[in-house]
């Protein structure tokens, strides 16, 4: 199976208020050189075949993100296999 990754993040423009108030959070963990903090959504698309770009781009364009506040960006995911072994 091939996986194609969606990455959706706010704007630059727009308020994040979910990154703020991470950033705000972290003085209180002992982090304090951090400037600033986005928060977005990672989207995995599984193909049956080959990944088809275009149709990636498509569903991110229509479903996925909202353009007027949103960018995203499209990439293949090469490691699909090693996902498994791999743990937060």
């Amino acid at each position: 199976m091939a996986r194609v990754v969606v990455d959706v993040m706010l704007k630059p423009e727009i308020l994040d208020p979910q990154g703020q108030a991470v950033a705000n959070a972290l003085p209180r963990l002992g982090v304090s050189d951090i400037s600033s903090v986005r928060i977005g959504r990672r989207i995995e698309i599984e193909f049956a075949g080959e990944p088809d770009l275009d149709t990636a781009r498509e569903i991110a364009d229509k479903l996925l993100a909202n353009p007027v506040i949103e960018d995203f960006s499209i990439r293949v995911d090469d490691t699909a296999g090693d996902a498994a072994l791999e743990s937060a």
